[in-house]
Order: structure tokens, then sequence, then C-alpha cells
């Protein structure tokens, strides 16, 4: 069993770590601007808390215990992640840039947030290794559990509305040219971590 303030490095430390959502929430600052980014890292939060809860109710252990389940789990997740990064380089291309940041787009990035949190296999792998570590004997699974995805939550929070404002800024500053970059980038990358996805499946 480890100290509370080992989680909170834990914790902080895979918050900062890019992957997966840190690029779909700047894809979605630079594309559809913060408000829409807000409703991506809300999203975010409901798959961590649905992992987190899976995870203390055994259910990820089990997935995990299922290699066809988690390969499953994983082609899912990249052919989100495929999709998702391939849209948004096609959308570039087809000028898709300076609409209205309003409810349908922050309703696209709550969408596009849940969806690659939900999808995300190495969340269910980073709960299951984590959460036992931080039990003590006799101790409530699900309370605790829930309070340390919560705190992950909250980081997640902070973190990535941190991103976000940055990118809308930058966009709002340099104009369109920057932001096409971005989302280009953005875009790749997301492509990128779903091939890698892909190609760990056995």
């Amino acid at each position: 069993m480890h100290s509370f303030w080992t989680f909170l490095a834990i914790a902080i430390l895979v918050t900062v770590t890019p992957g997966p959502g840190t690029a779909t929430i700047v894809r979605v600052a630079v594309r559809d601007g913060r408000r829409a980014a807000f409703s991506a890292i809300l999203g975010n939060c409901v798959g961590v808390l649905f992992w987190g809860t899976l995870s203390a109710v055994g259910v990820s252990a089990l997935i995990l215990a299922s290699q066809l389940a988690y390969d499953g789990l994983r082609g899912g997740g990249a052919l989100v992640l495929v999709f998702l990064g391939l849209r948004s380089l096609l959308q570039k291309r087809a000028g898709t840039h300076g609409r209205p940041d309003g409810p349908t787009r922050r309703q696209a990035g709550w969408r596009a947030g849940a969806l690659t949190s939900l999808s995300n296999p190495k969340l269910a792998a980073f709960f299951v290794a984590l959460f036992p570590q931080f039990l003590r004997p006799g101790e409530p699974v699900l309370p605790v559990a829930l309070a340390m995805a919560g705190t992950i939550i909250v980081f997640d929070l902070i973190w990535y509305s941190t991103l976000a404002t940055l990118a809308d800024r930058a966009r709002q500053t340099f104009g369109g040219q920057l932001q096409q970059r971005l989302e280009r980038v953005t875009g790749g990358i997301m492509v990128a971590f779903g091939l890698r996805l892909a190609a760990e499946l056995r």
C-alpha cells in the first residue's frame, strides 16, 4: 500500500502526459473555441468516472482478463481515434473553420471528449493497476475508488482547461493559418495514436 501523496504524484504525472485526451481537447479548442473545448473536457471526465467506477466493481479487471474482450475494446478505441483524427483533417480541407461556438459545437465537443475517453482501454488498465495499490485492508472499495477517480478528474479539469484556454488564445491571436496548422498536427497525432493502438492487437 502506498501513501496518498504517492497517489497524487502519479495522478498529476498521468494527467500531464500527452495522450489521446490531450490531442482531442486541443483539436476541439483550435477548431471550435474554448467553450466547445470545455464541453470536451467534461465529456472526458465522464469517461474517467466511468472507468473508475467499473474498476471499483471489478468489471474492468474482467475485461482485461479476457484477451478477446480487451482486443475488441482496443480495436474500437483505435477506430474512434483514427475517425476523429481523419475527420479533423478532412474538415480542415473543407473549410469548416470559423463557425460560431454555439450549442451544436459544444455538443460535438462533449461527444468527442467522451468517445475518446470511453474508448481508451489504457484507462481501464490504469485504474485496475492503480487503485488496489492505495486500498487498505477492510476499506470499502467503491467510495475510495470514486474519491481517487474524482481527484484525477479535478486534475484533468485544471490541466485541460489551461490547455484549452491557451489553444483558444493562440487561435484568436494568430488567426486561421495557425489554427489550420494546429488542427493538422492534432488530427495527425490522433490518427497516430489510433494506428499505434491497432498495431498492439495480437
